[in-house]
């Protein structure tokens, strides 16, 4: 029983490295603050927002969590902060890749512009793979490639006003299976850590939904 308990208590990164894409809001910023309470030995955060990326970082503990600024979509960038954080803290243990944007207007196949498409594409989609392959150059690695997108926050705050996790959560209770819980970074952050923990060492490939069993929202049409 007390092999149980003391597994049960163990931080599950404990001595890890990893790096946060997007990490100086949102679902980034929650999920450092889960891996470095989880015993992470480094936390880097990369993100195009010094002031926040920079306050975050302090508030987690210089000694422990660093900033970098980058813009994923740009690979000479990405390959900096990932030789970086190798030379800085002696290896890398998992990639987050979560930073991503979304369009800031409405449009349908019709009148599609193809310019804000690439940009969101440059980030969402070439960000993620350009983190990926720099990531995997290191041995150490091995299933911490987890990639995470998360305009849905950005979109609903334009779409109905909201500002906090809880006004996220009142607006989609109606619209997911699960009651009474409501959805918020928190929750998304707690299925990051499970995959970039020993937990699952024997699951690769595998697209977790933390949504609440999330249906349609007219508003998002």
């Amino acid at each position: 029983m007390a092999d149980v308990q003391s597994m049960s208590f163990k931080k599950k990164l404990d001595g890890k490295v990893a790096i946060v894409t997007g990490g100086a809001s949102g679902i980034g910023e929650v999920t450092a603050r889960h891996f470095a309470d989880h015993g992470a030995r480094a936390v880097v955060i990369a993100d195009i927002q010094a002031e926040k990326g920079r306050s975050v970082a302090e508030s987690i503990g210089l000694h422990r969590c660093s900033y970098f600024q980058c813009d994923v979509a740009d690979e000479e960038q990405v390959k900096s902060m990932v030789d970086w954080t190798v030379q800085t803290y002696g290896g890398l243990d998992i990639m987050f890749s979560n930073a991503g944007i979304i369009s800031d207007s409405e449009q349908t196949i019709l009148d599609l512009n193809l310019s804000q498409y690439d940009v969101v594409m440059r980030v969402n989609a070439r960000g993620s793979a350009v983190c990926v392959k720099q990531a995997a150059h290191w041995e150490r690695m091995g299933s911490g490639l987890i990639a995470c997108r998360r305009p849905l926050w950005r979109r609903l705050g334009g779409k109905v006003g909201l500002g906090t996790d809880g006004d996220v959560a009142n607006v989609m209770e109606p619209f997911t299976s699960l009651k009474g819980v409501g959805l918020t970074a928190a929750h998304v952050a707690a299925g990051v850590l499970f995959l970039a923990s020993d937990d699952s060492a024997f699951v690769t490939g595998h697209n977790l939904v933390v949504d609440g069993g999330l249906i349609s929202l007219p508003f998002l049409k």
